[in-house]
């Protein structure tokens, strides 16, 4: 018997296959829930957490550096220049995703950063990146880290590759953060767009970067565009600001935990997740408590 079949005798849970929404089946946690039980939280790194501040509301979007460190740092970079600030939602595709991030539209040619190389995978050790998975560690295809949804080449593949490593992506769930670009895989820049449903053809095709951590329903309530382009859109939403976390006074930053998926609840919905095929899109979203 494995440790995973252990720890998933021990908790006692009905899993929900919600595509990454909240069902009425899932508890909604708070503070209070991290304050009982600190060791199944996760607290947010502020230098990876952006706060933007829409017409619909508040998204709280956690980056992940590891994925794509040249995209992250220039999401970072174009946020703390207050360039996004402004820009328009300029185009959202019903049951798809939002796009906007339109510096050079808003702001100028001038304000643009170099286009960038793709980076649509990630080569990853499984011993110092592992994943909450989806099945046997060395065979699964899916799995989780950090809260993120990630999809990989299976493990022991690692043992027959020249550098040790695999292919790792995170896969276009909702409420995920990507990059836009051109026909040309290296164009991407400032232009950002955030699955509101469903997108995983998107995937190894476009750099993903990130994941809304809170706000997946401001994201789905965003002014939808023209079918079947999603574009032009009249009086379309706005990102009103975005801030790094770690760039406002301690006292101001918003205190962000994401659910462990190590914890024997976690590896309970794993092991049933493998038992029924679940797409790792299909999982439930991984919690999060912001204070």
């Amino acid at each position: 018997m494995t440790l995973r079949t252990l720890l998933s005798g021990l908790a006692v849970m009905g899993f929900v296959a919600c595509a990454g929404a909240q069902t009425e089946d899932e508890k909604i946690y708070t503070m209070a829930d991290v304050e009982a039980a600190p060791y199944a939280w996760r607290a947010v790194d502020p230098e990876n957490l952006v706060i933007m501040e829409t017409s619909k509301g508040q998204i709280l979007i956690e980056l992940l550096p590891v994925v794509a460190p040249v995209h992250v740092e220039q999401f970072k970079t174009y946020v703390r220049s207050g360039l996004y600030d402004g820009t328009e939602f300029h185009r959202v595709i019903k049951g798809f995703m939002v796009q906007g991030g339109d510096v050079e539209a808003t702001h100028g040619e001038d304000k643009m950063l170099a286009s960038m190389e793709s980076e649509f995978y990630f080569r990853r050790e499984p011993a110092s990146v592992p994943l909450d998975t989806i099945g046997p560690e060395d065979t699964a295809d899916a799995g989780l880290f950090l809260g993120f949804p990630m999809k990989t080449q299976p493990g022991f593949l690692a043992e027959m590759s020249k550098d040790s490593l695999v292919e790792s992506w995170i896969p276009h769930c909702p409420g995920v953060l990507s990059t836009a670009r051109t026909d040309d895989r290296n164009s991407g820049n400032a232009q950002f767009f955030l699955i509101s449903d469903e997108g995983q053809h998107l995937d190894y095709q476009y750099t993903a970067k990130g994941r809304a951590i809170t706000g997946l329903d401001v994201i789905q309530s965003i002014k939808l565009g023209p079918t079947p382009d999603g574009f032009p859109i009249a009086n379309p939403d706005v990102v009103l600001t975005t801030k790094m976390a770690a760039d406002l006074p301690e006292a101001e930053r918003p205190k962000a935990f994401v659910q462990r998926t190590d914890t024997a609840e976690w590896l309970a919905r794993l092991e049933e997740a493998d038992s029924r095929r679940t797409p790792i899109c299909d999982l439930p979203t991984v919690p999060a408590v912001v204070g």
